[in-house]
């Protein structure tokens, strides 16, 4: 099976999807009386925590890259031959 990299966004839009789905299906068979309100709100939220947590990967992942590849380009430089061919 093929492994995806993680992604923090898609687990917490996926845990906001989850809950307001129970939430709206347990006040329909009557067992929770959900505050209309509260439901209503954690839609956006959710999303918004979302955003956020994915800008902050996206961030955190492209300063690892970039470090990543300035260390190689300086191992690369490090074992280039010195010797020049006319």
């Amino acid at each position: 099976m093929k492994r995806h990299p993680f992604e923090p966004a898609r687990l917490i839009s996926g845990v906001t999807a989850l809950t307001l789905g129970t939430g709206y299906g347990l006040d329909a068979l009557d067992v929770w009386d959900a505050p209309g309100p509260w439901l209503l709100l954690a839609l956006p939220a959710g999303l918004l925590l979302s955003g956020i947590t994915a800008a902050v990967w996206a961030t955190i992942r492209r300063h690892r890259t970039d470090r990543t590849d300035h260390a190689n380009r300086t191992d690369r430089a490090e074992e280039a031959p010195t010797t020049q061919h006319p």
